[in-house]
């Protein structure tokens, strides 16, 4: 018997009440990454059809972007190395195989998670500042988009992985 989704399996030890739902959608993503990428050959994960982007372009990104919104609600600004990470993430990487990219991704949600568990609901309103521009968000703001984000994108890495399907 499936399990059932992980927003229905309880709370996320540790996990303050009010970030909960950014918990289970990470946690959801994980495992949906881990069962779409696992029966795939790098040159499937890589392939583009249709003009559409590759599914581990989504899966990098989603990786990417999530560490980055959550560097931006610690109040920190993005490393020399994120910014490097962001320039690569539209491009092919072949030898990046399914092993590899399921195990990165799996650690960023690891490392999310703590960082949920870390923080203080009192601060969820607190003012936060996104890219050079420093446009306006919150803790909360971000890290309940960095939630959404992930699961966009992992949803788009999902459609990619149909497309490659023979017609």
């Amino acid at each position: 018997m499936a399990k059932p989704e992980v927003w229905l399996r309880g709370p996320v030890d540790g996990v303050p009440a009010l970030l909960q739902p950014v918990a289970h959608s990470l946690m959801q993503s994980r495992e949906e990454v881990e069962a779409l990428i696992g029966p795939l050959s790098a040159d499937e994960i890589w392939r583009t059809r249709a003009a559409s982007a590759s599914v581990g372009y989504h899966i990098r990104h989603a990786l990417g972007s999530l560490d980055r919104l959550f560097t931006y609600a610690r109040g920190a600004s993005l490393s020399d190395a994120q910014l490097q990470i962001l320039k690569q993430e539209s491009e092919p990487d072949p030898g990046l195989d399914a092993d590899e990219l399921v195990a990165g991704f799996a650690a960023s949600v690891e490392r999310s998670l703590d960082q949920l568990r870390s923080t203080d609901p009192a601060t969820l309103t607190d003012a936060r500042f996104v890219g050079r521009a420093r446009l306006p968000s919150t803790v909360g703001g971000l890290l309940f988009h960095a939630a959404e984000h992930t699961q966009r994108h992992v949803g788009q890495a999902l459609t990619a992985r149909k497309l490659l399907a023979p017609s």
